[in-house]
């Protein structure tokens, strides 16, 4: 297993789906989901996505990791304080599919310029 795959693995990622280039607030969700599932031992199925990070026994530790893993899934800095203001995965994947679609959005105005 190459670096990259190893990398995608770990971020629950098919190959298919890294090269996709396609991070949707579906996916997004979906991805937090399997990562505090994990974390915690349990089925994604049992994560509601709408209750707090801090109901699942997010700490600051928890959170900085999360984010970490987070920024590598996104290709760009996020602050570990997004969990923090966008408290529940329904919150925080809404807010990072926006902030992508901006982000595209910005660069495809850039390249027509």
């Amino acid at each position: 297993m190459g670096f990259l795959s190893g990398v995608m693995n770990k971020l629950g990622l098919s190959e298919a789906e890294a090269n996709s280039g396609e991070l949707t607030e579906s996916r997004i969700s979906q991805w937090l989901k399997d990562r505090i599932a994990k974390d915690l031992a349990i089925p994604s199925t049992e994560i509601d996505p709408s209750r707090t990070f801090e109901s699942y026994g997010l700490d600051s530790l928890m959170a900085l990791e999360l984010a970490g893993d987070l920024e590598k899934l996104m290709e760009r800095r996020l602050s570990p304080a997004l969990l923090f203001e966008h408290p529940s995965i329904d919150a925080l994947s809404l807010h990072l599919a926006n902030e992508l679609a901006s982000g595209e959005a910005s660069a495809a105005q850039e390249a027509a310029q």
